[in-house]
């Protein structure tokens, strides 16, 4: 029999379970200008000397880039806001203010400027073989953030340096990207900033959440850049998008916080304790080999909006979150989207191709292939979490304990005490060495019961069974502990011998 999931356990107090995209950002890197080689190809290309670098052709497209912000800023009535300090304050608080106020209609919201690290290059001669070239390093400039709200994407930002090489960000989080899908398909919704509190069909919320349009998103990228980054258009260059971090949830949404509130500590406690360095490659799909040096391990975070648990191997992550304490979430981060292999085509050096697995490619292209390996991994996550046994299977195997049983035929056999000592004497029989080894039939029984006949141990059998602690096998009537058996004896001994009464003793003495 197989794991029984979570979402299956508690089907009648779990609104439903969506998989989707969250945050997502993309890098854009201008070919050839990412990589000093390339750099120095081009400026001797376009006849600019190397020591020419930064007057001729960093310094000039700058100024454009400045310029075109103050004007983009002017035409929507907004001021570029400088930021000071780095920890000054969240953006994205800062940005949930504005749009309260602004409202969420599709246009540009706000600009921020701040001075942060950035690539570069620096003019070189080589004394020992006489050549000039750019060498990379890492300096300082102008970066502006442009958040806008995109009718399809959302709320989204670009980051622009104001040198060269021009590296971008661009982030957008799929539940907006859903969002405007539920909307347009007149699906009801309500979403609370990255999640969703209710969905009237988690079915089609999934099969949209799975529709992803890249070449869509392509374009898209490319009238950004056209809009907020005019230095592109000097350069006659295209811009070529890689995935530079991505998350992928899965949302348990619960009707209510009581039903998960009830569990959720309880898998934070034991799962702190049991997911070792194995358990974590394994949800990751991947071997952990003796020689592995990355970062690895657990992590417990008490945050504002609930707790968090992370699992971290190398540049992907598994978090477990208790979000407004309504919706168990799932999510797998990734820095590094080569961590995971592929199954694809391979152009090998000498001209061929073949088809294999292979690390997957970094291009934007890859995002539906992610999709699909990220939500496999949060699916192997909750299996695991899923053969925790959660407080209520304790109070389930209770009920059942103490509760009156019925057979088919109507008879009624009461449930029994794990206080009283007639029943507790009756457990020290059950899992004496002989009875657990081979088992015990009725005579076995009637010689250790002298007080009971034959009929009396016959319906203590049955009483046995109804309530599953024994069964019995081999068309023969032998009988045998069950695992509920042998798990309820032992506990009812701990309990009466080792817990009750040496409390009851103490505090007596």
């Amino acid at each position: 029999m197989g794991t029984r999931l979570l979402t299956e356990k508690y089907q009648s107090e779990i609104q439903g379970t969506l998989h989707c995209y969250d945050r997502v950002v993309i890098s854009g890197n201008l070919q050839p200008l990412c990589y000093a080689k390339g750099m120095t190809k081009y400026l001797y290309e376009q006849g600019i000397r190397i020591f020419d670098y930064s007057k001729q052709f960093a310094e000039p497209l700058r100024n454009l880039i400045r310029e075109n912000a103050e004007k983009i800023a002017a035409e929507n009535g907004l001021e570029i806001e400088f930021i000071t300090k780095k920890d000054a304050f969240r953006k994205e608080e800062r940005i949930k203010k504005i749009i309260a106020t602004r409202g969420d209609h599709p246009g540009l919201v706000y600009i921020f400027s701040a001075m942060e690290s950035c690539q570069a290059y620096r003019p070189w001669h080589n004394k020992a073989t006489h050549k000039t070239y750019v060498k990379a390093t890492q300096g300082k400039c102008l970066h502006y953030y442009f958040y806008f709200i995109d009718p399809y994407l959302g709320l989204c930002y670009l980051r622009v340096p104001t040198w060269s090489p021009f590296r971008l960000q661009f982030y957008f989080n799929g539940h907006n990207v859903l969002a405007a899908q539920l909307r347009q398909e007149g699906i009801a919704f309500e979403q609370a900033e990255n999640a969703f509190l209710s969905i009237a069909d988690f079915a089609r919320a999934n099969e949209l959440a799975a529709i992803i349009e890249i070449e869509a998103l392509h374009q898209k990228l490319n009238t950004f850049v056209a809009q907020y980054c005019p230095a592109v258009e000097q350069l006659a260059l295209q811009y070529h998008w890689s995935i530079m971090q991505a998350e992928y949830a899965t949302d348990i949404v619960f009707k209510s916080q009581t039903t998960l509130q009830a569990i959720y500590p309880h898998l934070l406690e034991t799962l702190i304790q049991v997911v070792k360095p194995t358990d974590i490659a394994t949800f990751l799909g991947r071997k952990l080999h003796g020689n592995y040096q990355d970062e690895m391990g657990n992590r417990f975070n008490k945050r504002w909006l609930g707790t968090r648990l992370k699992h971290q191997m190398g540049p992907v992550s598994i978090k477990l979150y208790d979000k407004f304490n309504l919706i168990l979430r799932i999510e797998t981060t990734v820095n590094q989207v080569s961590f995971f292999q592929q199954y694809r085509q391979v152009h090998h050096r000498d001209g061929t191709t073949s088809s294999k697995y292979a690390p997957m490619k970094k291009t934007i292209y890859s995002i539906p292939p992610l999709a699909e390996t990220l939500q496999a991994v949060n699916k192997r996550y909750l299996k695991f979490i899923s053969d925790i046994e959660t407080p209520d299977v304790g109070v389930d195997k209770l009920n059942r304990l103490s509760e009156t049983q019925q057979d088919d035929k109507g008879r009624r056999y009461k449930g029994f005490n794990l206080l009283a000592e007639e029943d507790a004497s009756f457990f020290r029989l059950l899992i004496r060495s002989e009875f657990v080894i081979s088992g015990f039939s009725n005579r076995d029984l009637r010689s250790h019961l002298t007080n009971k006949n034959t009929g009396q141990v016959t319906r203590l059998i049955r009483r046995l069974r109804e309530h599953g602690l024994v069964k019995r096998v081999n068309q023969r009537y032998r009988y045998y502990l069950t695992e509920f058996g042998r798990q309820i004896t032992l506990m009812a001994l701990k309990l009466r011998e080792m817990v009750i009464i040496p409390s009851l003793a103490f505090e007596l003495a």
